[in-house]
C-alpha cells in the first residue's frame, strides 16, 4: 500500500489514495460498473490498470437477464478493447482460478474487482480485495483507490497435518476458532509449516476461505514453489513484498494443527464447524465438488480417489464443476473425469455454477447438499427450507458414495494421502 501510494511507509488506520495495478471483471460485476463508470465522464480504462473479464457466474446462460448481462459484458469488454477475456472455450472458467493461472496475479499487486473472494490473490503475495461496483468503477476510471491501512494479525500453523486433512479443514476450523466477526477489516498473514508443506491448490482455498472471517485481505509469503509456478505462467515476475523481520503485529495467534481432523461446517454459517465424527449419519440428497474453492486438479484427483470403481449412492446427485478449461482437460487426460463420471457424476461446465445457486444444481426444500464452495448461508444453493454442509472433496465424495455424512476411515485416507 505504500508502495502504491508514494509513501515511503504507511501506519494502521492511515487513508491512502493508491495506485490499482489490476481490476478483474464478471459477468455480474460488468453491468453493475456501467453507471458509475459512465457518471465518471470515462471514456475508456485508466492507463496504469491492467483489466481481466472473466464471465463465470452464470455462464452459459440459464436466464434471458443473464445472456443480457454477458451481452453488455462482452461489448464493454470490446469498447474499452480489453485484451484478456476469458469465456467458454476461450480459457475460462471460475475468475479466480483463470486469474492466476493465467498469471494476472504477481506478488506485490493491488488487485481489486467487485467479488469478495479476491482475497485468494493472497496465496501469490498480491493485495486482493473486493469493492462494490461504485469503487470498483472508480479504480478502472482513474487507476486509483482509497483504501484505509489495516491493522494485521499474523497466524502461524504449526505441525504436520495428519493424512486426509487438507486445506478446507484447516479453514474451516479457523472459521470456528474466529467467527465472522472478529476479523473484519484486519489483514492476517499465514505462516508456519502447515503452509509451507501445503499445494498452491491449497493454499488457494485457505486464501480464498479467509474472506469469511471478515478480513479485508489475506497474504502468505511467496515461496519458490509459488514464485515457480507464477513464472511458469507470467514470465517475468516482480521480487515480493515481504513484511519487515522486526514486523508489529497488533496479535499472533499460533495453532498446533497436528490433532486436527476432518471438519464440517452445518448449515447456515461457514464457522458452525466442527468435527465430521458429530455430524455423522446425516443423510443427503446432493454433493458438489466445485467452485473458487475446492474445484481444482487437486481436489478433483481427490474425490476420483474415492470413487473410482464405486458407485454414487443412488439417492444422491454428485455434481463436479472443475475450476477452469484449463483444470478440466488435465482432468481429462489423467482419466479422472472418466472415473468420476463412471462413478455416477454428472460433469458441468467451469463456473459458479451450483456454488451460487444459479444454475446447474440448485436443491430443494427439505434436501440437504453437502459442498466444497465456501458458503452454506440459507437459500445460497437453491430453496431456504434446503441445507447446506461445507466440507472438503474427500468428506464430500464419501458423502456422495454412502448417500450419508461419514467419518473417513484408514481406507480413504490411504487411498488420498
Amino acid at each position: 500500500m505504500a508502495k502504491n501510494s508514494g509513501h515511503k511507509e504507511v501506519v494502521p488506520g492511515q487513508i491512502v489514495e493508491a495506485r490499482v495495478d489490476v481490476v478483474m471483471l464478471h459477468d455480474v460485476g460488468t453491468p453493475g460498473i456501467q453507471r458509475p463508470f459512465n457518471e465518471l465522464g470515462a471514456k475508456k480504462i485508466a492507463d496504469n490498470v491492467e483489466c481481466i473479464i472473466i464471465p463465470d457466474h452464470f455462464v452459459p446462460a440459464p436466464t434471458v437477464q443473464a445472456a443480457e448481462n454477458l451481452k453488455i459484458t462482452r461489448e464493454f469488454a470490446k469498447r474499452m478493447n480489453v485484451k484478456n477475456y476469458y469465456e467458454i472455450g476461450h480459457g475460462g472458467g471460475i475468475c479466480h482460478q483463470v486469474m492466476i493461472e493465467k498469471g494476472h496475479v504477481l506478488p506485490g499487486q493491488i488487485i481489486i474487482a467487485p467479488d469478495t473472494h479476491a482475497t485468494t490473490y493472497g496465496c501469490c503475495g498480491a493485495f486482493g480485495t473486493g469493492f462494490g461496483v461504485t469503487d470498483v468503477a472508480i479504480g478502472l476510471a482513474i487507476g486509483y483507490i482509497w483504501l484505509k491501512v489495516p491493522q494485521t494479525v499474523k497466524i502461524v500453523l504449526n505441525g504436520k497435518l495428519k493424512p486426509g486433512v487438507s486445506a478446507k479443514d484447516v479453514s474451516l476450523f479457523l472459521l470456528k476458532e474466529f467467527g465472522e466477526s472478529r476479523l473484519i477489516y484486519k489483514a492476517i498473514e499465514f505462516y508456519g509449516p502447515v503452509i509451507e508443506e501445503m499445494s498452491l491448490d491449497g493454499r488457494e482455498c485457505m486464501a480464498d476461505m479467509a474472506l469469511e472471517m471478515g478480513v479485508k485481505t489475506c497474504f502468505m509469503i511467496p515461496d519458490e514453489k509459488t514464485m515457480n509456478y507464477l513464472r511458469q505462467r507470467a514470465g517475468n515476475v516482480p521480487d515480493p513484498v515481504l513484511p519487515d523481520e522486526d514486523a508489529c503485529y497488533e496479535e499472533t495467534i499460533t495453532y498446533d494443527l497436528s490433532g486436527l481432523t476432518p471438519f464440517v461446517a452445518a448449515p447456515h454459517a461457514p464457522s458452525n464447524g466442527m468435527p465430521v465424527k458429530e455430524l455423522e449419519g446425516i443423510k443427503i440428497q446432493q454433493a458438489f465438488v466445485g467452485s473458487c474453492t475446492n474445484g481444482r486438479l487437486e481436489d478433483l484427483r481427490i474425490t476420483a480417489a474415492v470413487l473410482k470403481g464405486k458407485k454414487v449412492h443412488r439417492d444422491v446427485r454428485l455434481i463436479i464443476t472443475p475450476a477452469s478449461q484449463e483444470i478440466m482437460k488435465e482432468a481429462v487426460r489423467e482419466g479422472i473425469i472418466e472415473a468420476l463420471i463412471d462413478s455416477g457424476a454428472m460433469i458441468t461446465n467451469p463456473s459458479c455454477g451450483a456454488c451460487v445457486g444459479g444454475h446447474l444444481g440448485l436443491i430443494a426444500s427439505g434436501e440437504a447438499c453437502i459442498s466444497t464452495s465456501n458458503r452454506n448461508f440459507k437459500g445460497r444453493m437453491g430453496s431456504e427450507e434446503g441445507q447446506i454442509y461445507l466440507a472438503s472433496p474427500l468428506v464430500t465424495a464419501l458423502a456422495a458414495l454412502n448417500g450419508e455424512i461419514t467419518v473417513p476411515t484408514g481406507k480413504e485416507l490411504n487411498e488420498v494421502d
